[in-house]
């Protein structure tokens, strides 16, 4: 099991759609992150610079490869784009965090 963390930036006044939507997370979405072997995902914000920070854990970390080809994870994308910060593709521009401490 392999864990991984990222940060993204939500666009100011934000906070509360962001958690409605993932609240109302997709079925569809949910069955494809689970079937790629994530697990314990959650997201973090921090509400002074709305950063979030995400963790989870995934049995294969080259099964995160293959989502950005999924149709339904490229209409979340495009879902979430208005309220974060994104690429050209409307992927969440994720910024991969290094570990440096895990208590077990």
């Amino acid at each position: 099991m392999q864990r991984i963390a990222s940060k993204m930036k939500l666009k100011q006044g934000m906070a509360e759609e962001y958690k409605k939507r993932h609240d109302e997370l997709w079925p569809e979405l949910q069955g494809l992150l689970k079937a790629a072997g994530i697990s314990d995902y959650v997201i973090f914000l921090d509400e002074e610079t709305h950063i979030l920070f995400a963790s989870l854990k995934v049995e294969d970390q080259s099964e995160l490869g293959k989502l950005p080809a999924e149709a339904v994870m490229q209409r979340w994308w495009k879902y979430m784009s208005d309220i974060m910060d994104t690429n050209p593709d409307n992927s969440p521009v994720s910024i991969p965090l290094k570990e440096v401490f895990y208590l077990q």
